[in-house]
């Protein structure tokens, strides 16, 4: 079993309703794109919790008090191609956000991620990296991505999904304590072909039109 103490499930109806949506086999392109973007909007707002702020000073139109800009660089790294669909939401609140990507696909045979591309913006180091892939499924491809992210010295990471496997978070928890974990919902386990069950499919398919 995975560890709870850097697991964050979202707990909230709006979600539970449109995690139905989304799991729907009859839910079409748009309503499947508006029922994402809501749940991403609600996961970009939890992901973005504990940000350290800095004091400023400003001038309402009654008097002066107490202003905060917000004291870190945020950078956005989507998995290609699911985790754009994770993007817009947190760059609707940081719209000053850096965002990075990293190209990864699924070999069918092994069920581990082949890279095929990377791209990240400078600041990493010192920043906050918000991590996105809407399935954790084995934790291949997180896995390999936190642990390419630590070598090019990331230090604050936090993985945003929408639908995780426990599997994947057992993988993740036990491999990177430091590394925080907020999703949508813990569905029941993997089947032979590691998909995610109950799942939704493929989200990228299904987001994208393409199958």
């Amino acid at each position: 079993m995975y560890t709870k103490e850097n697991v964050t499930v979202l707990d909230h109806p709006v979600v539970a309703r449109d995690l139905s949506i989304l799991r729907n086999q009859d839910t079409d392109i748009v309503e499947f794109r508006t029922a994402m973007a809501r749940i991403a909007t609600i996961l970009a707002y939890t992901s973005l919790k504990e940000l350290p702020l800095r004091e400023t000073s400003i001038q309402t139109p009654i008097t002066e008090t107490k202003g905060y800009h917000i004291d870190t660089d945020v950078i956005v790294v989507p998995i290609l191609r699911a985790g754009l669909t994770l993007v817009d939401a947190i760059m609707n609140f940081i719209p000053d956000a850096k965002v990075g990507h990293l190209g990864m696909y699924r070999d069918e045979i092994t069920h581990e991620p082949v890279d095929y591309y990377s791209n990240l913006p400078d600041g990493i180091s010192e920043g906050l990296v918000l991590l996105v892939d809407p399935m954790l499924a084995t934790g291949g491809s997180a896995d390999d991505a936190i642990g390419y992210l630590k070598k090019q010295g990331a230090k604050k990471i936090r993985f945003t999904s929408l639908i995780s496997a426990p599997e994947g978070l057992k993988r993740i928890t036990e491999k990177y304590p430091d590394v925080s974990i907020i999703t949508a919902a813990v569905d029941e386990k993997l089947n032979e072909d590691a998909f995610i069950v109950p799942g939704l499919g493929d989200a990228g398919d299904r987001y994208f039109g393409t199958s």
